[in-house]
């Protein structure tokens, strides 16, 4: 998300997961998108911008087994390490995205809005770098963000939103835009959120 880790420590270590905003007991969007992708269960996922979100707990149930969590705050981490059986075959990674040198590559990268609090241009191409280097050819990454007209700031930080084309304008010639939705996300004290969700292939 934003590059203060001290920031998000603060949410996660203050409210309960769910009295955040961007909680959802099953992240169904995200899954049928991964499900698009046709990608086995042996596929190398990275959640970026994971937080404490409940998609690791969905793709162990599917079968899953090579999982890497990457978010700023150790302590969403740990919260969502807490429900999982010790042995789950999971990475977690507590570090910043734009500085992350990742060690292997992946055939899904998945964000839920982590993307859009860049707002700066030099963040975003930072982002792209790592997201490029990260990802095999042909691998998919789906990328969710507020929608043109959903929100501009989220827990009082600006955002940067999106719909296919800017997205896919961001990214470049280097992916192909699969496929493109808005998704209505409502909080858990009833606002309605847009998003924007692109599934792409690495070309």
């Amino acid at each position: 998300m934003t590059q203060d880790p001290n920031r998000w420590e603060g949410v996660y270590q203050t409210k309960e997961e769910a009295e955040t905003s961007w909680f959802e007991d099953r992240p169904q969007v995200s899954l049928d998108l991964i499900a698009a992708t046709g990608i086995g269960t042996d596929a190398a996922i990275v959640d970026v911008g994971a937080g404490a979100s409940r998609l690791v707990d969905c793709l162990l149930e599917q079968g899953f087994h090579r999982i890497t969590l990457l978010d700023l705050s150790e302590t969403a981490l740990a919260q969502a390490r807490a429900r999982l059986p010790e042995a789950a075959p999971v990475e977690w990674l507590a570090g910043n995205i734009l500085d992350w040198h990742p060690l292997r590559r992946f055939d899904l990268w998945h964000d839920r809005a982590a993307f859009h609090f860049l707002t700066e241009t030099a963040d975003q191409d930072a982002y792209l770098r790592v997201m490029d280097r990260a990802l095999l050819p042909g691998g998919h990454a789906i990328i969710g963000t507020f929608a043109l007209d959903g929100p501009d700031k989220c827990s009082g930080l600006p955002v940067a939103r999106y719909d296919a084309a800017r997205l896919s304008e961001r990214l470049g010639k280097g992916y192909h835009l699969v496929r493109s939705l808005t998704h209505d996300h409502t909080t858990p004290w009833g606002s309605v959120q847009r998003f924007h969700f692109g599934l792409f292939r690495k070309v």
